[in-house]
């Protein structure tokens, strides 16, 4: 049980990490980017073809792909994103969608729709401590996860960037009067945002497969935990992505692991049904 427990709490950080993304870019800029689980794709081929061509670790190319996923997220808000946002609302919700779906068959056009993974790294192996068992990649994922979590955390609540950030979020014209620029706050969220996703994507190839597809799979959690964290609260998708990843794995092993994500749909109908506004949300 206590194995389960841990492997759900380290799950659960990587989904975080991967939420907080998504969270932070709907939060400031009130944009779904309904791509965010095809730029953790583009991050986990990434640092798959560094690895495969370069010889350069995952754990050590996250930063790299980190940059990469960050110029990605800077040239959609550019290119599409603030050409839209003047139009209705439903405009850039399609725009992403699409975007999603150019990224995923672009993907399945070059890369095949094959699964792939790293056969070693350099943190492949165990670790036990006591009489539990983990993996070693996870453990390193979710300690680099939280390590991002905090950082994410510092910069918006601690800087005077993130007060930038609030005070866009609150009012882009009131921010605007005030000298805080929102469009270059909102390509700076994105480039963040992105970031974030395109590290916790490099961390994922060291235990997890690579496949076109793989987007739909995170991108549907990070939503998920978006929306029941508080549509847009960081604290909340934090919150729910640990949650998540408890739920996922302590199903598996009380339960059965085919239900797995019936379980988490489950539990976000439920905190919908008496909290809709999410756990952190606003009444």
């Amino acid at each position: 049980m206590l194995e389960a427990l841990s492997a759900g709490l380290f799950n659960g950080l990587i989904y975080a990490a991967v939420a907080l993304g998504l969270a932070l870019i709907w939060g400031i800029t009130d944009v779904i980017n309904f791509a965010h689980g095809e730029f953790l794709m583009l991050g986990m081929y990434a640092a798959y073809w560094m690895f495969t061509l370069g010889h350069v670790d995952p754990t050590l190319s996250a930063p790299m792909v980190a940059c990469l996923l960050g110029f990605v997220g800077f040239t959609t808000y550019t290119l599409i994103i603030k050409r839209l946002q003047k139009g209705p609302a439903m405009a850039i919700i399609l725009a992403t969608f699409g975007l999603g779906l150019v990224l995923r068959q672009l993907a399945f056009i070059f890369f095949s729709p094959d699964y792939r993974n790293l056969p070693d790294t350099l943190v492949s192996g165990s670790i036990t401590v006591g009489n539990i068992s983990m993996g070693r990649p996870q453990v390193i994922a979710a300690i680099a996860s939280l390590a991002v979590i905090g950082i994410l955390f510092w910069l918006v609540y601690r800087t005077r960037w993130g007060h930038a950030l609030q005070a866009v979020a609150e009012d882009r014209e009131v921010a605007a009067l005030v000298g805080i620029p929102p469009d270059r706050v909102n390509a700076q969220v994105w480039i963040v945002g992105s970031a974030a996703v395109g590290f916790a994507g490099a961390l994922l190839t060291t235990f997890f497969y690579v496949y076109p597809s793989v987007g739909t799979v995170f991108g549907l959690l990070a939503f998920v935990a978006v929306c029941m964290g508080g549509f847009g609260s960081l604290p909340g998708a934090l919150v729910a992505g640990i949650t998540l990843g408890v739920i996922e794995s302590m199903t598996g092993y009380f339960v059965a692991p085919a239900l797995k994500t019936v379980s988490i749909f489950i539990v976000f109908i439920l905190v919908l049904w008496y909290r809709p506004r999410g756990l952190f949300g606003r009444w």
